[in-house]
């Protein structure tokens, strides 16, 4: 019944931000950026939680914290390209190793770690979530095998880029500007359209570059030390 529980947790830690976009948006609702960040939160609590209720041993929790540096310090150096950055690459390269939650936790340690370098705020719920859930999906796909073709995880990885921008735009438009019409909201995503190409052709190069040497050493790590 646990591990059933803790899989109910996941789902829901993951499902329900969409969700509670989604559900925003049709209902029209006026406090749509208080409730939607409320949900968000919950969320990140919820999928930690989860995760410490597994009582992971200090070798197990160890290259996620590494990991998850590696993703801030890399976001930082490359702080001068706009959007060009290695934190998906990253949390996917974690997600394939070390799991689904790993990769969840890369990412979105990641992106709370380099936030105290840029600057917290209000999007910092909504980094976090929309890296964690790169690296979740990342380690979804690696679980079965899709990222034994090149072409296959590369195309994520630039996927992911757009999915990154999909969630923060989306949070924008429901909470803050309210489109009257789709063209509206089209024109928020016309906007910011390029800089997730480069975050997808960036998050592409940099698993093309880390993918297989990463997850070759990585995964003398986890058999090592017999981490999970």
């Amino acid at each position: 019944m646990g591990r059933i529980a803790s899989h109910i947790v996941e789902a829901a830690a993951v499902g329900a931000v969409p969700a509670a976009l989604a559900a925003c948006a049709v209902a029209g609702v006026e406090q749509a950026a208080l409730l939607s960040m409320a949900v968000v939160v919950l969320s990140l609590l919820l999928f930690f939680a989860g995760y410490e209720k597994g009582r992971p041993r200090l070798r197990d929790t160890m290259p996620v914290a590494v990991l998850a540096a590696l993703g801030a310090a890399g976001r930082i150096l490359f702080a001068p390209i706009p959007s060009f950055k290695p934190v998906a690459a990253i949390a996917i390269v974690a997600g394939a190793v070390f799991g689904r939650r790993s990769g969840f936790l890369v990412g979105a340690l990641a992106a709370l770690a380099s936030n105290f370098f840029f600057g917290q705020g209000p999007w910092t719920p909504w980094q976090m979530y929309a890296w964690g859930l790169t690296g979740y999906l990342g380690g979804v796909l690696a679980a079965v095998g899709a990222f034994g073709r090149t072409p296959v995880l590369l195309g994520f990885g630039f996927l992911s880029g757009i999915l990154y921008g999909l969630v923060l735009n989306l949070w924008s438009i429901i909470g803050f500007y309210h489109p009257q019409t789709l063209a509206q909201a089209a024109l928020v995503y016309a906007a910011a359209l390029p800089f997730d190409v480069v975050h997808g052709l960036s998050t592409s190069f940099f698993l093309a570059m880390l993918y297989a040497p990463w997850k070759r050493k990585l995964d003398r790590v986890k058999r090592k030390y017999a981490l999970v």
